[in-house]
């Protein structure tokens, strides 16, 4: 396993600490490595095997554990003759019915550090949940960056620009290393993981019906990554293919959809009104992998992915992301982290005059002081115009260059 250190780094000051550590994200993404690799350092400190209790939800050894009663009876048998501090760690707790309840008695327990993780963005939004609320810090983790990409790929001197298409091409889930970076072998993967989030964390969970409109609303959202969106819009689009459907049943099959982490929203945010807008949010996948083993891979499609592949590494980065609106003008992206705020439009090429005064323009009326950035694929740079600074996108990803500032 390679340890993700932007994730073990956030991670290693919570342990011993009086809080839940509730690790999200979607399926495949690395979470359970992540608890094994916390579960290595412990070991490593001398604490004894008896003192960790973890539990697998996908293992079938653990099928036994179905609600909080089980789970309840069953740390507490682990942990009988166990004396000072303990360890407890339970990946994909969503499958354990009411798992907020033990939760709470063994949290009450005050010798007990407490590791969790989940796949459903809804597992702490229940009515259920409060009983930890105040309680625990969450971890959000993503599929890899391009920095962990490479990192996983292991090329002692790799060709970055070759890697950056490769990376483009396949996404970022760490479990695709395992296999040669071909497309069938790595699609054919990447599709059962798809099928898996849908049927299991989608279907089974909210008890869909219409699978089949299920699965047209997920194609229409994954074909449209970077695009103004409404509901409205996909429920026109299905009825054109024959099929009825309802605005509101398309903005349930959207929300069950979100809370497996494969698909995120983002708001858009009125600049000059200063106000959260309702309408033409934009969505973006945890993992643009999943759109091209579901629709194949299109080159033409690559200044929407270029923004996905943005938006994730500013959320990795632990930044709130908006899209931002200046008049008729958008700003790809508004990123907010503690007091800092910055502007990020990202392009393909800066080929054209057209071009360069569509991303800079609407970035040069806004009148505050906070940085502006345009990322790009072009490799050559000449001065920053009028204070908004041209960094290469790929550098961005890596943390080159003025890039590190952000």
């Amino acid at each position: 396993m390679y340890e993700r250190n932007l994730y073990i780094d956030r991670i290693t000051p919570l342990i011993n600490t009086p809080v839940i550590k509730v690790i999200t994200g979607m399926r495949r993404v690395g979470k359970s490595c992540l608890l094994k690799l916390v579960i290595e350092r412990l070991r490593s400190g001398n604490i004894k095997e008896q003192q960790i209790v973890y539990i697998n939800k996908e293992s079938l050894d653990f099928d036994f554990i179905q609600n909080y009663q089980d789970l309840h009876a069953y740390v507490k048998k682990c942990f009988a003759d166990v004396k000072g501090l303990k360890y407890l760690f339970v990946d994909e707790i969503q499958e354990i019915e009411k798992w907020e309840k033990a939760i709470t008695s063994f949290f009450s327990d005050a010798d007990i550090d407490i590791f969790i993780t989940g796949s459903n963005a809804h597992m702490l939004s229940s009515e259920i949940a409060t009983l930890i609320s105040g309680r625990y810090i969450e971890i959000p983790v993503y599929s890899l960056s391009f920095e962990e990409f490479l990192l996983f790929r292991g090329i002692e001197k790799p060709d970055i620009s070759r890697e950056f298409a490769t990376f483009l091409r396949y996404g970022g889930l760490p479990a695709i290393h395992h296999f040669d970076l071909e497309e069938e072998v790595v699609y054919q993967y990447i599709s059962a993981l798809y099928d898996t989030i849908l049927l299991k964390d989608v279907v089974k969970r909210n008890k869909v019906r219409n699978i089949h409109l299920l699965e047209n609303v997920s194609r229409y959202l994954f074909d449209n990554i970077g695009n103004i969106f409404s509901a409205k819009r996909v429920a026109d689009y299905i009825k054109s293919q024959r099929m009825s459907v309802g605005v509101e049943t398309v903005q349930n099959y959207i929300a069950y959809l979100l809370s497996t982490f494969a698909v995120y929203k983002v708001s858009r945010y009125d600049i000059k009104g200063k106000r959260l807008l309702e309408l033409h949010e934009k969505y973006y996948l945890g993992d643009i992998g999943i759109r091209h083993a579901i629709l194949g891979f299109r080159e033409g499609d690559i200044s929407g992915l270029l923004e996905n592949l943005v938006f994730l590494e500013l959320k990795r980065r632990g930044y709130k992301v908006f899209i931002g609106q200046f008049g008729n003008q958008e700003i790809d992206f508004i990123a907010e982290k503690k007091n800092r705020k910055i502007y990020i439009q990202v392009a393909y090429l800066l080929a054209t005059p057209e071009t360069i005064e569509r991303e800079f323009s609407v970035l040069l009326r806004i009148g505050d002081n906070y940085p502006k950035y345009v990322l790009s694929m072009d490799t050559v740079f000449g001065n920053d115009v009028k204070g908004i600074q041209r960094i290469n996108l790929v550098d961005f990803l890596l943390g080159h260059d003025r890039a590190e500032s952000l």
